[in-house]
């Protein structure tokens, strides 16, 4: 019968300690990742269907480097702010 020394348990026991650690540092990124990455597509259909559907009520946001980051970033309430910011600021 094997006998299981007491040095190998503890490597056991510090590798899953440091398994579990390095999991948990690549997944916290990887769930903002995440977050950004919904925020950008929903903040882009939403800012286009905005385009659309201002056309007829003569509502335009540009679409430039600035209001799809500010979009991309910040989803529903970037799209909401960029509206706010083009009533107020219209020319």
């Amino acid at each position: 019968m094997p006998v299981i020394e007491f040095n190998v348990i503890i490597a056991y026991v510090f590798g899953l300690i440091l398994l579990y650690i390095v999991g948990w540092v690549l997944l916290v990124p990887l769930k903002i990742v995440i977050k950004l990455i919904y925020n950008g597509i929903l903040g882009g259909i939403i800012l286009i269907v905005i385009n659309v559907i201002g056309s007829f009520m003569n509502i335009h946001i540009g679409v430039n480097p600035l209001t799809a980051l500010t979009a991309g970033v910040l989803g529903i309430p970037g799209v909401v702010l960029l509206l706010i910011l083009q009533l107020i600021f219209k020319t």
